[in-house]
Order: C-alpha cells, then structure tokens, then sequence
C-alpha cells in the first residue's frame, strides 16, 4: 500500500502524521518505508536525527537518475536506508530536490517516483509518502504514485479553504494521471475537542459528504518532545494519549473503507 500525505497548507503535521503512522506500522511486524520529498527534509531528520546530516544515496539521487544518461542506473534498493527502529526504513530527503525539480518537470517525468516504488511492492508491506506543503511537481509525482491520500487539516476557515483547493487539485490529478488514487480521509490535526469552533467546522465538513475520520489528533507537547528526541511517539510513550489516537487512526486506517471524492 502507497499513502501519501498531502495538503497544500504549511503547518498541519504532514511530516509527523506520515513518520508516527509508518512507526505504527513497522512496529506491528510490517515491512515500513517513508519516502521524504520534502526539501527541508523533516521526516528524515525526524527518523534519522544527527546522522540525516548530507546523506549520500537520497530520493534526489534516484530521480536524478532518470534525467542524467547513463548505461546502467541504480536499482532503488541502493536509495534506502534503515532507522533505528525494526522494520522502518527511509528514502531521504536532500536540498537538491530543489534545484532537481526544474529539470525533471521539464522532461516531463511526473511517473517515475510511481514506476520505481512499484518495484518496491514485495519488498515493504507499507509506504508513506511525505511531501512539502505545496502542489509542485513532487507533490504532484507522488500522488500519482500513490494508491491512498490522507488529508491533514487544522480546524480553521484558512485551512478549510486550503482543504476545498486540495480536494479539486486531487480531483483533476486523478482524471489526467491516476484513475486509482482515493481520498482515505480527512484527519484534524491538534485538535482541541473542548473548543467549540473546531467542533463546529469538522461536523459542517461531515455534513457536507467529505471523508473526514473519526479519530481527532488531540494537541500535545509530546510531539515536540518526540521531534526533538528522533522517536516517533509508538517508541517515545507507547501509553500517551496522542499515542493511543495515532494507534486508532492506524487501526481506522487499516479497515476503513475509502472515498472516491
């Protein structure tokens, strides 16, 4: 299963949605990749820590690949990296994903992330897809190589127009590039359940047919303490209470059905 995490907002958890999501899975017994696209490379640093610091073998090596002539390229496996943590691994992120992406846009090579984590299927049971927070080619590469989208959202009228423009950019990638692609659902992120304006705009966003889940990421210093630390929070406290909610989204997750919105 390919997932990415996606919303044109800045600031909705992306990266700690995808990374505590994929260490949930790895620590079930399954086989865990986390694809970084983002630049600034957050999920990296989040899984790697210190040794993130000018990583040869990235995710901007691999496209590289696909717009430099060479007799031989590199298999995929060579771009992946092991955590700390049993069964999750990692395609890091580089800043030469920034000065890479003219060119690949250029030559048109918005399939090659889905061709080459294609490959991949046997190899990992689950793949996130972590991206930056705007619709450039990356972004628009991985969802079309992804099967399932998660939709961070922060309970504001900002992010819910941010939300709406997300939902049609979805919509009209899915019609030109991958009829396959799903909207898994719409996850609200540091959610304060005793306010009542988040309340307000997640039950007018269920009332209008979105796929918005049940299970609300509750806003927890833990988080920060769980960046600072490179644990995501199944290994940082298992017990916490955001903890418990990743592991009901994960559960949700896992046997919900999916929209097609």
């Amino acid at each position: 299963m390919r997932r990415v995490v996606f919303n044109q907002k800045g600031g909705v958890g992306k990266s700690s949605i995808a990374c505590n999501l994929a260490a949930i899975s790895a620590a079930r017994g399954r086989r865990t990749l986390v694809v970084d696209l983002d630049p600034q490379g957050n999920s990296t640093h989040y899984l790697l820590g210190q040794s993130a610091a000018g990583m040869k073998d990235t995710v901007a090596d691999l496209l590289e690949q696909t717009v430099s002539f060479k007799m031989f390229n590199r298999p995929v496996e060579d771009f992946i990296h092991a955590t700390p943590f049993d069964n999750l691994s990692v395609m890091p992120a580089s800043p030469e994903l920034e000065f890479l992406e003219r060119k690949l846009e250029a030559k048109h090579k918005i399939y090659k992330l889905r061709e080459a984590l294609k490959k991949l299927d046997d190899d990992f049971d689950e793949i996130y897809i972590d991206t930056a927070p705007s619709l450039n080619f990356y972004a628009r590469a991985s969802l079309v190589a992804a099967e399932r989208c998660l939709i961070p959202f922060d309970c504001d009228d900002f992010s819910r127009q941010a939300l709406y423009n997300t939902l049609n950019e979805i919509s009209d990638l899915r019609e030109d590039h991958n009829e396959d692609l799903v909207v898994e659902g719409i996850i609200a992120n540091q959610f304060q359940a005793r306010a009542r304006l988040p309340q307000q705009v997640m039950q007018e966003l269920v009332d209008e047919g979105l796929p918005v889940m049940d299970v609300r990421l509750p806003s927890s210093v833990k988080m920060k303490e769980s960046h600072q630390l490179h644990q995501p929070l199944i290994h940082m406290a298992p017990s916490h209470a955001l903890t418990l909610q990743y592991s009901a989204l994960y559960d949700s997750l896992s046997g919900a059905p999916v929209s097609s919105r």
